[in-house]
């Protein structure tokens, strides 16, 4: 029934083109001008023979690079992938020496001043995971390969070149050397070049383009930030920045070669405009931390270093749109939620696993018990969506996929897992129960109206008014 309706539909469609549907007349079909291809450029000599070979290999690559802003500026295949011999990688290719994958101490020879604040930024450590208990997660409990296709292609990758079994560099026919594919493709924003750079500027400003509107919208960002564990891609859209993004995108002048929020647009804030664009009193950041106060990712959250300072730039971005009293109303609730989040679940739950592994009742292997995968689904999933959820306005990630996901975790599996690990030991179990008795919690055990309205005064009185 649903194909027949479908096609009289299609049918009903056809006849109101071809006769003009209700009573619309038959107007000539318009011609449509082909689209236009990329803006011709002056191709550099050094890189002629290049472009003119690619265009016939790689035709794609070629075409991004003639509508980038670098083809436009004279910057062709040679100025990026040019080398010396003693560089780490480097080989002879047609009459040139190259590198494969180009790092930021290339990008550092025109961009100094961006390529040094990306090296002290959040984003260039990224890679140092390695040693955490995500990547323990993922090359030991998961697997190697698990790693390597997902959280390295964020983090980045250390990249290496194969050996043979004598330590020398394995070289394909053409003499280049063979990178290990297990590091290599790989834009991780912190991954670990030959040159020992870090990071990778086409994670954002993705090859061949190097497009400034690419790198200013949200969907740039969105390839690592989303998922169970840090969903700040799902809380954006949800937001209403979000939505208004979405809604007013033609407003949005993302091509514009000055990009200041309040000045040349004021639609809506992008990652961008928030972390790291420019303001009418601030300058563009390419270092991502400078305006973050809290750091959400471990079990409890902190106040960084500077948090003054930081929250104070982020204020200026803020009050592009809004006033003061809403700037300083939203920090003091967002501050009471986190503080809500440590004091409520992570401080509680970390205070029965310290118990748990001093009485020797779970082992230093990680994920080796249950009650290691509970508690790491409560802070690592729940606790970071209610906490982000918190920070970018996404209400039912702070509720529904943090709040509610992380009470259910901690009262039903992770305090009743707890008391079976514990085996009857008295230490762990007076723990459990200074837990249980901590006045967030006496609710579990049946409360009058009267003292549901103590514990509501109780969490006015610790977390404030709101």
């Amino acid at each position: 029934m649903r194909t027949n309706r479908r096609l009289g539909w299609c049918a009903i469609a056809v006849l109101a083109v071809g006769t003009g549907f209700a009573g619309a007349q038959t107007k000539p079909a318009k011609t449509k001008k082909p689209a236009a291809g990329p803006a011709a450029v002056e191709v550099p000599a050094a890189s002629r023979a290049c472009v003119t070979c690619h265009a016939q290999k790689t035709p794609g690559i070629v075409a991004q690079w003639r509508g980038s802003g670098h083809a436009k500026q004279g910057v062709g295949c040679l100025e990026c992938h040019g080398a010396s011999a003693s560089d780490p990688g480097a080989f002879s290719h047609e009459g040139a020496t190259i590198i494969t994958v180009v790092t930021p101490n290339q990008c550092a020879a025109c961009h100094g001043d961006i390529v040094a604040e990306n090296q002290r930024s959040h984003h260039a450590a990224a890679a140092s995971f390695i040693g955490s208990l995500d990547n323990v997660l993922g090359e030991v409990v998961e697997g190697r390969l698990a790693a390597v296709n997902g959280c390295q292609q964020c983090h980045g990758s250390t990249v290496a070149l194969l050996k043979n079994p004598d330590g020398s560099i394995r070289t394909k026919p053409s003499g280049a050397p063979m990178l290990d594919p297990a590091t290599w493709p790989n834009t991780g924003i912190g991954r670990v070049n030959l040159d020992g750079s870090l990071g990778s500027c086409t994670a954002c400003h993705s090859r061949h383009a190097f497009s400034k509107a690419m790198a200013r919208q949200p969907e740039v960002c969105g390839k690592c930030h989303m998922g169970p564990d840090h969903p700040q891609a799902e809380i954006y859209a949800e937001s209403k920045h979000g939505i208004a993004y979405r809604t007013q995108m033609s407003e949005m002048h993302l091509d514009a070669d000055q990009w200041v929020v309040g000045v040349d647009y004021t639609a809506a804030p992008t990652c961008s405009t928030c972390h790291m664009s420019a303001t009418r009193d601030q300058k563009l950041t390419h270092d991502v931390g400078a305006r973050i106060s809290w750091t959400l990712r471990p079990v409890v959250s902190k106040k960084l270093e500077n948090w003054e300072a930081k929250r104070g730039a982020m204020k200026g971005v803020c009050e592009a749109c809004h006033a003061p009293d809403f700037i300083d109303s939203f920090y003091k609730t967002y501050d009471a939620t986190v503080d809500l989040w440590n004091t409520k679940f992570a401080q509680p739950a970390t205070s029965v696993m310290t118990a748990l592994r001093e009485a020797g009742r779970i082992s230093p292997t990680p994920f080796d018990d249950e009650i290691e995968w509970t508690y790491y689904r409560l802070w690592h999933h729940e606790g970071r969506r209610a906490r982000m959820g918190a920070s970018m306005q996404g209400p039912d990630y702070t509720q529904w996929h943090g709040f509610f996901e992380a009470a259910e975790n901690f009262y039903m599996k992770f305090l009743p897992q707890a008391k079976e690990a514990a085996k009857g030991d008295p230490k762990v179990l007076a723990a459990i129960e200074a837990v249980e008795n901590d006045r967030p919690n006496l609710w579990k055990k049946g409360l009058s109206p009267e003292e549901r309205k103590k514990i509501d005064e109780f969490y006015k009185e610790r977390y404030g008014e709101h």
